[in-house]
């Protein structure tokens, strides 16, 4: 069975010589991002560039006139949804829309995991946009992009896997292979992408229950807390303990509280995994 650091350094080598690709962005988001950044672009534009990707624009659409976002009048083109919504918010909406195309599995074997890594993941976002309303210095869309994006790591480690057959046979293993070099992946990914500072952390320090940057929480602790959560009720173990996790006091959330309790969270979540999943 190969060891960790084996693994890892086989990984980065096959990344530099192209035997494995880091995964992308797909090309219209990339496209959204960057155009957002520049002072005359017009909603037009935007709309133009959203529209080359017709199920993008559905889902968009979708969103749009989801309970989350609805006005009193529907959104029914693109280019109103972008002149309804702003700019940064359509932004935010595309890239975290077009994730989803990232957690496609090229076979059967994989397939079934990314499916389950893909859920959670949206779960995940959904609680990270819940807790971040109440954080005003926080981005609630950027909060659900962070849960999205929080183990965007173990793609290439569980593709790169199907080449130890042996670690593949040994699930115990490789989950334990996955948790560990995740974070190291992911920030590699996010780097990549050129994504800001505050979401390549995010990649770092998600599993990090100690992490504690200051005074005010960021999306690191946002997902954290929105990581536990998220927890299988068989894999919660003793909630008292997370009061010595310093997420839950900067976010404002009693480590005993179950969000899912509290009146319109619940509905929140669902919204949101509605359009993703």
């Amino acid at each position: 069975m190969i060891g960790k650091a084996a693994f890892f350094e086989s990984l980065q080598t096959a990344i530099k010589e192209n035997k494995i690709t880091l995964p992308t962005l797909p090309e219209v988001a990339l496209k959204v991002r960057d155009a957002v950044e520049q002072e005359n672009v017009t909603a037009h534009q935007i709309a133009d560039m959203v529209a080359t990707d017709a199920a993008l624009s559905a889902r968009l659409l979708q969103v749009a006139n989801s309970p989350l976002y609805r006005g009193r009048v529907p959104i029914e083109s693109i280019q109103m949804a972008v002149t309804r919504l702003g700019y940064k918010l359509v932004r935010s909406l595309v890239v975290s829309l077009a994730m989803k195309q990232i957690f496609q599995a090229t076979n059967d074997t994989l397939d079934v995991r990314l499916r389950s890594m893909w859920e959670q993941s949206v779960e995940i976002a959904a609680i990270s946009r819940v807790l971040s309303q109440n954080l005003r210095h926080l981005d609630k869309e950027q909060a659900m992009l962070a849960g999205l994006i929080h183990n965007i790591g173990s793609l290439p480690i569980l593709t790169w896997a199907e080449s130890y057959p042996e670690l593949m046979e040994d699930e115990a293993e490789l989950d334990k292979l996955v948790a560990e070099l995740t974070p190291a992946i992911g920030t590699q990914i996010l780097e990549f992408w050129g994504f800001p500072e505050s979401l390549v952390k995010v990649a770092a320090e998600a599993q990090n229950l100690s992490y504690d940057s200051g005074p005010q929480a960021d999306y690191v602790d946002v997902v954290i807390v929105a990581r536990l959560q998220a927890l299988p009720a068989d894999k919660v173990g003793d909630m008292a303990s997370w009061i010595n996790v310093p997420a839950f006091l900067k976010v404002g959330l009693d480590p005993e509280v179950e969000m899912i309790e509290i009146e319109g969270v619940a509905e929140d979540i669902e919204s949101v995994q509605a359009f993703f999943l």
